[in-house]
């Protein structure tokens, strides 16, 4: 399994689209066996899910997410976990415990003209 956290100087990112890349972390059998930092290619309407999906990503953990986007991650069979913050390492190590707690997306101010909930 590999999941993909949008990351921002190490931190969970509050909008995953705007992040500065993405933290994807290879699991198996409940461990890491491989971590890699990716370079956010460009925020593109419905550009991402796709992007992720090539990189075989099956969940996406961020702060914030618009409900396109979240359901653009479900057309790719993506889980999407939203609502999440603190640094990268503790979200993986709450991730691995079972203990990651998600909530509310976080973004849900203006970003160059549009809305985060009308975002694609």
């Amino acid at each position: 399994m590999k999941i993909a956290i949008a990351t921002e100087n190490g931190f969970v990112a509050q909008h995953f689209g705007h992040c500065a890349g993405f933290t994807l972390v290879e699991l198996e059998n409940n461990e890491v066996v491989r971590k890699e930092l990716v370079d956010n290619p460009g925020h593109r309407p419905g550009f991402l899910p796709g992007f992720l999906a090539k990189h075989g990503v099956s969940c996406i953990i961020a702060g914030g997410m618009g409900q396109r986007a979240q359901d653009l991650f479900t057309e790719q069979n993506i889980e999407t976990i939203i609502g999440v913050t603190g640094s990268v390492e503790q979200v993986i190590a709450d991730y691995l415990a079972g203990s990651l707690q998600p909530g509310e997306s976080l973004c849900d101010h203006r970003h160059g003209g549009h809305h985060c909930s009308e975002e694609q």
